[in-house]
C-alpha cells in the first residue's frame, strides 16, 4: 500500500508540474504584451507587467517545486525496487548448479548483475517520469496551440514529433546492436580480470602474468572498438534529432513572425510560441 500511495502522489506532483510548466510561457507572453501595450482586456492592465513578471517567476518556482516533490516521494519506491531485484538476483545465483560456479564466471556475472539492477531502476523512472510527462505535456501544448494560436502550429509540432520518433527508433535499433557488442566485450574483460585475480596463486606459480595481461588487453581492445562505435553513433543520433527539432522550431517561429507582421498575433504570442516549442523540444 505505501508503494501505491507514493506512486500516486508522485504522479500527481508530476501532472501539476506539467500544468504549471505549460502555463509559464503564456504568462510570459502576457507580460510582454503588457509592456508593449498590446494587452487585451482590463484584467491584464490591472495586473500590469510587473505583476505578470512575478507570476511568471512563481510558475517557474512551482514547476521546480512539484518536480522535486515528485523525485523525493518516489525515491523510496525506486530504492526498494533496486533492493528487491538485487536480492532476487542474488538468491537466484546461489541456486545455480555447482557446474556453473566452477566455470569461474564471477567477473562477468558481477557486471551483469550491476548493469541489470541499475537498468530496472532506470526503466522504472523513465517510463513513469519521462514518457508519461512527455505525453501529458505534448497533449496540453497541442490543445493550447490549437485554441490560443493556430492549427498550423499543431501540424508543425505533429510532423516534427512523428519524424523525431521514426528517426530515433530506426537509429536506436542500429545502436542497440553496437551496444550489445560493447557490453559483451565489457563482460569478457571484467571476467578475465576478476578471474585472473581470484586465481592469483596459480598465475604466479606458472609465471603466466604476461599471458594473462595479453588476454585482458585483447578483451579491452574489443571493448575500445565497440565503445568508439557507440560514441560515434550517439553523436549521429544527437545531430539528427537536433536537426529535426530545430527545423520545426525555425518554421514555427517564422510563421509566428509573419503573423505578428500581419497583425494577427502580438509580440507576446511570438514569445509564448517560442517558449512552448522550447518545452516540447527539450
Amino acid at each position: 500500500p505505501w508503494v501505491k500511495r507514493r506512486v500516486v502522489i508522485a504522479v500527481a506532483a508530476m501532472l501539476l508540474a506539467q500544468l504549471v510548466g505549460t502555463a509559464s510561457p503564456l504568462v510570459l507572453g502576457m507580460a510582454v504584451d503588457a509592456m508593449s501595450g498590446d494587452a487585451d482586456g482590463p484584467t491584464l492592465f490591472a495586473f500590469g507587467a510587473v505583476a505578470l513578471a512575478i507570476a511568471y517567476g512563481m510558475t517557474r518556482i512551482f514547476e521546480a517545486l512539484f518536480q522535486n516533490l515528485r523525485d523525493v516521494v518516489f525515491a523510496k519506491v525506486g530504492q526498494r525496487a533496486l533492493r528487491t531485484v538485487g536480492m532476487e538476483t542474488f538468491q537466484h545465483i546461489h541456486q545455480l548448479s555447482m557446474r556453473y560456479h566452477l566455470t569461474r564466471k564471477t567477473g562477468g556475472l558481477s557486471r551483469v548483475m550491476e548493469r541489470g539492477v541499475k537498468g530496472v531502476s532506470f526503466l522504472l523512472r523513465f517510463m513513469l517520469f519521462s514518457i508519461g510527462p512527455l505525453v501529458v505535456r505534448l497533449g496540453i501544448i497541442i490543445v493550447v496551440m490549437a485554441t490560443a494560436f493556430d492549427w498550423r502550429y499543431v501540424v508543425v509540432i505533429a510532423v516534427a514529433i512523428v519524424t523525431y520518433v521514426w528517426f530515433t527508433a530506426v537509429v536506436t535499433e542500429w545502436r542497440v546492436k553496437i551496444r550489445k557488442v560493447m557490453n559483451d566485450q565489457d563482460n569478457d574483460a571484467n571476467q578475465k580480470a576478476i578471474d585472473s585475480l581470484l586465481n592469483f596463486e596459480t598465475v604466479k606459480y606458472f609465471g603466466a602474468e604476461e599471458r594473462e595481461a595479453k588476454r585482458y588487453d585483447t578483451a579491452m581492445e574489443g571493448y575500445e572498438a565497440a565503445a568508439l562505435k557507440t560514441s560515434y553513433s550517439l553523436g549521429f543520433i544527437n545531430v539528427g534529432q537536433s536537426l529535426i527539432i530545430n527545423s520545426a522550431l525555425i518554421i514555427a517561429l517564422v510563421m509566428a513572425a509573419l503573423d505578428v507582421s500581419n497583425g494577427t498575433a502580438t509580440v507576446g504570442d511570438f514569445v509564448a510560441v517560442n517558449a512552448l516549442l522550447m518545452q516540447v523540444m527539450m
